[in-house]
């Protein structure tokens, strides 16, 4: 088995949003997404994909989204992004999600010795006092993931953000000093659209650290593991 991460898909199947307005790399979208998953992933590969799944506002209109995205192959585990307002609660998610595609929230999941963990995030340094309230939270959040692995056996650990888990200038944050603690294999984010993967980070502690933005990637997922 292989495990991949994307993010951001930015899907908008009932109310189209063409993802150009964001720059030439969203040129071809979604099609290009879609052919760059085909192109790569296989039927027993893992793809985590971390946040901004869909535009909808309502989860029955990001139904067709995920419907779209359980047709592709592999087995898929969501994660929320700032932008997923159609997210509601857990419980009521995963009653429509299809078979093979999982969604996680202050919990993790193993599958085949893989473990998946992690939060949505948020940015960081907090610039308002509301803001310091959300990432505590995120931290919160975080613990409540890793909580849930006690117990567990499993070989490779791979925790997902939506929020890059560093600041501006590369500066570890909590969530990141919280997460390398953990001893993943890999931790992967999203959310920067434009930026240039080799100006950003690519490690802390000996640990790995993927930008899997889907227009940094070419819309193809990026391979994390093979195990």
């Amino acid at each position: 088995m292989r495990v991949f991460a994307i993010a951001d898909p930015h899907l908008s199947r009932v109310h189209p949003k063409p993802m150009t307005i964001f720059g030439p790399a969203w040129q071809g979208h979604p099609e290009a997404f879609f052919r760059g998953w085909r192109e790569v992933v296989g039927p027993e590969d893992l793809v985590i994909v971390a946040g901004d799944i869909s535009w909808a506002m309502r989860l029955a209109e990001a139904i067709p989204d995920l419907l779209d995205l359980a047709s592709l192959p592999g087995r898929k585990v969501l994660l929320k992004g700032n932008h997923d307002y159609w997210w509601p609660s857990i419980s009521r998610l995963r009653a429509v999600l299809p078979e093979g595609m999982y969604a996680l929230q202050n919990d993790a999941l193993v599958l085949d010795g893989v473990a998946v963990a992690g939060t949505r995030g948020w940015e960081y340094p907090p610039k308002t006092p509301e803001d310091e309230k959300i990432f505590a939270r995120e931290v919160e959040r975080l613990g409540l993931s890793l909580k849930a692995l006690k117990g567990q056996p499993y070989r490779h650990l791979v925790l997902a953000f939506h929020f890059p888990p560093f600041g501006p200038g590369g500066e570890a944050s909590p969530l990141l000093e919280m997460a390398a603690e953990a001893g993943p294999s890999a931790i992967v984010y999203g959310h920067l659209h434009g930026a240039d993967p080799e100006r950003l980070p690519q490690a802390y502690r000996g640990i790995p650290l993927h930008l899997v933005a889907a227009d940094a990637l070419g819309f193809r997922p990026k391979p994390i593991l093979e195990v």
